[in-house]
């Protein structure tokens, strides 16, 4: 049970009615593999100009939710809409549609080619057949200058390899891939993960760029105390597979958020 505190900031962080539709809404979703149930009942809703942190220990079943939401799983029953509308998601290619772009934890970026080549990798601006089909190498930059420069990243080199960035230039590259198709949703796993602490600030302020933008960013993070509670809008428990708590972010502690995670003691479960 969650002791009065947390009990309190939960149900502060319940959306206000007057708000517009989500984004993205998915209520009731339940998910197994074989006999092991990984989601029982999750709900997550993520509006306009908003930072959603999914946090949970591990086998809490925010992956496996946020692998729902970008196409990658289906799921055997609930509700998913899309800005109101019910969506269908059988995988990624349909997240996309939707306007849903995911940035992994390994970013897939290859460190042999350039930022310009990353940022196009299997969606290449290319003439003609007539004329063999060639590259527009020029466009390319231009665009990927532009979204650079949206992103407030412009001093960033677009022609150096990618293996010789640092973790944090890797992650930025990762990100503006995402917002270059100009998606509604951008789904991140683990953005701070193994950065430094200034690198993971300067991510941090690139999320909240992004989501003053009007787009609907999704974290999954378990780094509670330096980046959920400071560079988000709105907390997300799971555990078991189920929504334990909801937050707003300004108002709560990573004391509290630990406690609800692991369903103890706030008082014992001081997390530093």
């Amino acid at each position: 049970m969650l002791n009065d505190s947390v009990k309190g900031a939960a149900q502060a962080a319940s959306p206000s009615p007057s708000r517009s539709k989500p984004l993205i809404a998915m209520r009731n979703i339940t998910k197994s593999f074989g006999s092991v149930q990984a989601l029982r009942g999750a709900s997550v809703e993520v509006h306009a100009g908003e930072v959603v942190a999914l946090v949970g220990d591990n086998g809490a079943g925010k992956s496996t939710l946020v692998k729902v939401m970008a196409g990658v799983h289906g799921f055997d029953s609930g509700d998913y809409e899309i800005e109101g509308v019910a969506a269908r998601i059988n995988n990624p290619s349909d997240a996309t549609a939707y306007g849903i772009q995911t940035v992994y934890q390994d970013l897939s970026l290859c460190n042999n080619l350039d930022a310009v080549q990353n940022l196009f990798l299997g969606r290449e601006l290319a003439g003609s057949r007539w004329f063999g089909g060639r590259i527009k190498r020029a466009e390319c930059e231009v665009r990927a200058r532009e979204v650079m420069t949206r992103m407030r990243l412009g001093n960033l080199s677009l022609t150096r390899p990618v293996g010789a960035m640092s973790g944090g230039q890797r992650q930025n590259i990762a990100i503006a891939r995402s917002i270059l198709w100009t998606p509604k949703v951008v789904i991140l796993d683990e953005p701070t993960a193994a950065l430094s602490h200034s690198a993971a600030q300067q991510v941090a302020t690139l999320i909240r760029t992004l989501a003053d933008e009007g787009l609907g960013i999704v974290v999954v993070s378990h780094d509670i105390h330096h980046f959920v509670v400071h560079s988000t809008d709105r907390i997300e428990v799971m555990r078991l597979g189920a929504n334990a708590a909801s937050f707003r972010s300004k108002d709560v502690t990573g004391e509290q958020v630990v406690n609800a995670m692991v369903g103890g003691n706030e008082n014992v479960n001081l997390a530093g």
